[in-house]
């Protein structure tokens, strides 16, 4: 039947409406707070980057951040909004500072959209500006003004705070994990120093920038001393560790840019091109950045991101019709990091000795790669261990696509999964009995494991995490005695070889039920004891309990409630203080009693009952 199409099809959206009904535009994924860059975060620093737009402009030296269960406040001591304009400044969409580049000539955030999306995806909002011994403040809900208060007096100092609750209705059962904001916070404090930032009554400062983002985040020796070099709107920090693969921490104006860009990639290439001329030698470029951990900061005029989160920075040059972006990194690190080289002869040789090892390394492991990556091509023909998806993270038709793997242990787990998953971007690979500890073996051993070559080349990640096939990397296990242990088993394997992957966010935990709790009427699934109690409760006298020993046991149907739009997923996180190689001697070194107690205490396990009352 054919559908009309007149005036009435025409729609103007409010603005707020449309933040709503298109999240994903303004803030990327919405997410329940288990991963760094889900929606709630973004909160956050869309607000938070107004304030250091303040600080970087010489207003404020102080940064207050509060969050107590699912409100949020930010206080900053910088100028205050204008109060004629508070309520336009949070409301109306292309109102803002920063289109004035006299004003904000290297803003985080140009585009005005920012504390709007925050407004219009908050159940609660209010701005309070205080100027010249004056308060504004308003109040919304969704973006919607509820109170508009007067201008009155006060003798509060000067300065903006925000107070917001992310609403439940977009962001489902979300929670704010500590270890996000964490981070989140110091790299603020990285990339201004001078800044302090009060969270929770915990204080973040740096005196050294990126030279101490380095040393929080680096848990072992470095082969040499950090190299530290500044210059006039950039600022470089390196070293080599005894770890595999490249760490990259790069920034914009501030702003954390996780998924690198046009200023990441020019370190890169000038990193290979500088450690060249210098010996005068021509080394392979993976040599010289296998094992690298450097950070990058510069600063941009009018900086264009590949969307509105900012995480990739896509502008060609440091300001419109100026210096190309590869050219200005090049000509800093040419100079700076050359004349650092000559000056500092003692790291300059270990800093030789640790490419020439890489190189040797490389030439060794040359034929075990080859004939792994054969044997990986013969065994998926025939085995089928991997059940793949149609879209892949980092596919360049594709913006901001959420991919998933699911690493299952047996047929009967990855076969539930594979017949009700999203063939568009879930895919599935089947483990075959216990996977290799790899506590303290070399990469050579790891190749030269079917299992592990076959998720390697699963993952795309033979040759680093660069070209990762999917964002999230779920290990889907039982929960006993046994999937505890391949649990283990698979983490250690990725914090040992590929620690980025868990650094940067991309390794999880697939939490499932432990109990199904029916009636006739209503089944709930019980993902601890005290949800079961509650259920049991719920449903009333009749029901049945039935305790599911294994994935295998979850039927196909079943398991859609699991990986769908409500899937639960633990994130792995490496804490502040925890540094890898004393994790991987607790978790797979000898069979301490610590250990074992540490296992048996953290099982999710209780008696199997299926219980009729």
């Amino acid at each position: 039947m054919a559908v009309d199409y007149t005036e009435d099809n025409i729609r103007t959206l409010d603005w707020q409406e449309h933040i709503r009904m298109r999240p994903g535009m303004y803030i990327g994924k919405l997410g329940d707070g288990n991963a760094a860059d889900d929606g709630i975060y973004i909160l956050i620093k869309e607000v938070i980057d107004n304030s250091i737009d303040e600080f970087v402009m010489g207003n404020g030296k102080t940064i207050d951040l509060s969050i107590r269960g699912e409100e949020v406040k930010v206080r900053d001591y910088g100028r205050g909004i204008p109060l004629g304009k508070v309520v336009d400044a949070v409301s109306k969409m292309n109102t803002g500072g920063k289109y004035d580049s006299k004003a904000f000539k290297k803003s985080v955030g140009l585009n005005g959209v920012g504390t709007k999306a925050v407004n219009a995806l908050s159940s609660y909002f209010k701005v309070e500006s205080v100027r010249d011994e004056q308060i504004k403040a308003a109040e919304f809900e969704r973006g919607n003004l509820t109170k508009d208060f007067k201008v009155e007096k006060t003798s509060t100092r000067k300065g903006t705070r925000v107070t917001f609750i992310p609403d439940a209705e977009i962001f489902k059962n979300y929670k704010f994990k500590h270890e996000y904001v964490d981070k989140m916070l110091w790299n603020y404090a990285y990339l201004n120093r001078g800044l302090t930032i009060n969270f929770n009554g915990e204080k973040y400062q740096s005196e050294n920038g990126l030279k101490d983002l380095l040393e929080r985040n680096i848990d072992e020796e470095p082969l040499y001393p950090i190299i530290h070099l500044e210059g006039e709107d950039i600022e470089v920090a390196i070293t080599h560790t005894q770890s595999y693969g490249e760490d990259y921490y790069s920034f914009v104006n501030g702003q954390y840019t996780p998924q690198g860009g046009t200023h990441q990639a020019a370190y890169r290439e000038t990193i290979a091109k500088v450690i060249r001329d210098h010996y005068g030698k021509n080394f392979d470029v993976q040599d010289i950045r296998t094992s690298i951990t450097a950070a990058i900061s510069v600063k941009v005029i009018e900086p264009v991101f590949e969307s509105q989160t900012k995480t990739k920075l896509g502008s060609q040059e440091i300001e419109p019709g100026g210096t190309s972006m590869r050219a200005f990194v090049n000509d800093f690190l040419s100079r700076k990091l050359d004349n650092f080289l000559h000056k500092n002869p003692e790291i300059a040789d270990r800093l030789l000795k640790k490419i020439q090892q890489s190189e040797r390394e490389r030439k060794e492991m040359a034929g075990v790669k080859k004939l792994a990556k054969e044997r990986a091509k013969k065994a998926n023909l025939h085995n089928k261990k991997l059940r793949d998806c149609r879209v892949h993270f980092g596919d360049k038709s594709e913006k901001n696509v959420d991919t998933s793997i699911f690493i299952c242990e047996g047929d009967s787990a990855s076969g539930s999964i594979t017949k009700i998953r999203d063939v568009n971007t879930q895919a599935v690979f089947s483990l075959k009995g216990k996977p290799l500890n790899t506590y303290g073996l070399t990469k050579k051993v790891v190749y030269e494991n079917e299992e592990f070559n076959l998720l390697q080349a699963a993952l795309n990640i033979e040759d680093g995490i660069e070209n990762l096939r999917y964002n999230n990397v779920i290990i889907a296990t039982d929960a006993d005695v046994d999937g505890m242990h391949i649990r283990l088993l698979l983490i250690t394997f990725f914090l040992q070889f590929f620690p980025e992957i868990v650094k940067q966010g991309h390794l999880y935990v697939l939490q499932t039920p432990l109990f199904r709790v029916r009636n006739k009427k209503e089944t709930i699934y019980c993902y601890s004891e005290e949800e079961r109690q509650a259920a049991v409760v719920k449903v009333g006298k009749t029901h049945e309990i039935t305790r599911f020993k294994g994935l295998g046991e979850i039927s196909p149907e079943e398991f859609k409630n699991f990986i769908g739009e409500d899937i639960r997923l633990d994130p792995v996180v490496i804490g502040k203080d925890a540094a890898v190689q004393e994790l991987l001697s607790f978790y797979m070194g000898k069979n301490t009693p610590s250990r074992q107690e540490f296992i048996i205490e953290n099982l999710k396990i209780e008696k199997d009952v299926v219980e009729e009352v």
